[in-house]
């Protein structure tokens, strides 16, 4: 019979990507894929370590899969194992431990050791290689593929742990990204999402002069798909010829996910961000004058250590001024080895909890004010899942809409015209396909 292999993954879009890598090496090596809930030969665990939730949740799903299946392999990879190895290899019927690195012999790996023993191969991740460049995968999934361009980072800011998780920023070589999108095409999909650690880093370790905008140049040349999504990208990086990408090539996707993390600029000094909030509002400021329609997410943390009520005033404010179509809210989480946890004056929990709610409820009216605003208009959706006379897909800005029409395609993109929005969701009329 068959050997059976579940996947489990925690964190980022990047994460996930590596974790789709690696279920590919296991279906070439003759293994059925099995839902993480049942029993399985060999469990692979994808971990996080960007909070201490993050750090608690990768435990608990190793335990998870040892409860279920005591027999089975536990392959454990991704950050939390790259940062806490011993802790991750301690851990009940963990087999194998791989980091952040070594994935592309994950399966050689795992098959040459004997039952019931054990494999630590975590490197120091802040001499690795050059990127790590694993092929691109087939999905069952045939509307949008991410595609991860860059891994690691050389930033670190004080509250963040990923530079010693992912190491030094490192591009893939355009000549790889070129065939992996070729890949990606043939195989059907209709939106490729750039991804990586640090996107607006890309092409700055390369012997060669390259950088994020002209990658996005290159890649919308090739025919085959219809859609180009970038994914989180730091405010400084936002470059004039980026914006002039939005706004003029069809292919891109009008939306930026730009963090923000505060709106006190005496927080953003200490958290060592590269930028205070009026370099911010000059960039969003340019980016909505040069791309009509354009979305902007954002990630925000509160209760970063020293922060007064008054720096989160200032947040709120500045905030509600962005106008975000969504906010990702997070609380400070203090991560051993970085500057920030042995920074002066923490913030209580209670008051992070409250203060992390308010946040939740102004996003919340600020997505609906950005919804409400695209009633009346016309926007191309690609459809992602349909049933009878209905679909349900997403605007190039990253809307969510809710589709009446005949004969709507998975993977298709339509021309719809919003009817409604409201707090619950967008619906609109099929117009005619693109």
């Amino acid at each position: 019979m068959r050997r059976t292999v579940a996947f489990q993954t925690l964190g980022c879009k990047v994460n996930q990507y590596d974790t789709d890598t690696v279920r590919q090496q296991f279906v070439q090596r003759g293994y059925s894929v099995v839902e993480f809930s049942e029993s399985a030969d060999v469990y692979v665990i994808n971990t996080c370590t960007v909070t201490n939730m993050s750090d608690r949740k990768s435990r608990q799903m190793i335990r998870r899969a040892h409860r279920r299946s005591p027999r089975s392999q536990i392959v454990v990879m991704g950050c939390f194992s790259q940062t806490s190895p011993s802790e991750a290899a301690a851990l009940p019927g963990v087999s194998l431990v791989l980091g952040t690195q070594n994935r592309g012999a994950v399966v050689d790996l795992l098959e040459e050791l004997e039952v019931g023993s054990a494999l630590c191969r975590v490197g120091d991740v802040l001499d690795a290689p050059d990127f790590e460049d694993l092929p691109a995968v087939h999905s069952a999934e045939r509307t949008r593929a991410f595609l991860k361009v860059q891994d690691g980072c050389s930033q670190f800011c004080s509250y963040c742990r990923v530079p010693y998780a992912r190491g030094p920023s490192r591009s893939r070589t355009p000549a790889s990204v070129m065939a992996q999108v070729e890949t990606l095409t043939a195989q059907e999909y209709k939106e490729i999402v750039l991804t990586g650690v640090h996107l607006g880093a890309y092409g700055q370790d390369l012997a060669e002069p390259w950088d994020l905008a002209k990658m996005v140049e290159v890649v919308c040349r090739q025919p085959g798909f219809q859609r180009l999504r970038l994914s989180s990208i730091e405010p400084n990086e936002v470059t004039d010829r980026l914006l002039t990408l939005l706004a003029e090539e069809p292919k891109v996707c009008r939306h930026l996910h730009v963090p923000l993390q505060s709106g006190s600029s005496s927080i953003l000094k200490a958290m060592g961000r590269t930028y205070d909030r009026e370099a911010f509002r000059r960039i969003l400021s340019q980016a909505r004058n040069r791309v009509e329609g354009l979305a902007v997410t954002s990630d925000v943390i509160v209760g970063f250590p020293g922060e007064r009520e008054s720096d989160f005033e200032e947040t709120m404010t500045f905030v509600e001024e962005m106008s975000f179509s969504q906010l990702h809210v997070f609380r400070f989480s203090p991560r051993s080895g970085t500057s920030a946890a042995r920074m002066p004056n923490p913030v209580a929990s209670a008051v992070k909890e409250s203060r992390s709610e308010r946040l939740m409820e102004l996003s919340q009216r600020m997505a609906l004010r950005f919804r409400e605003a695209l009633f009346g208009q016309t926007v191309d959706v690609l459809i992602e899942e349909s049933c009878a006379e209905r679909g349900v897909g997403y605007s190039d800005n990253y809307v969510r809409v809710h589709v009446s029409g005949k004969d709507l395609a998975v993977g298709g993109v339509y021309s719809v015209n919003i009817t409604s929005a409201n707090a619950e969701k967008v619906e609109g009329i099929l117009r005619s396909s693109v």
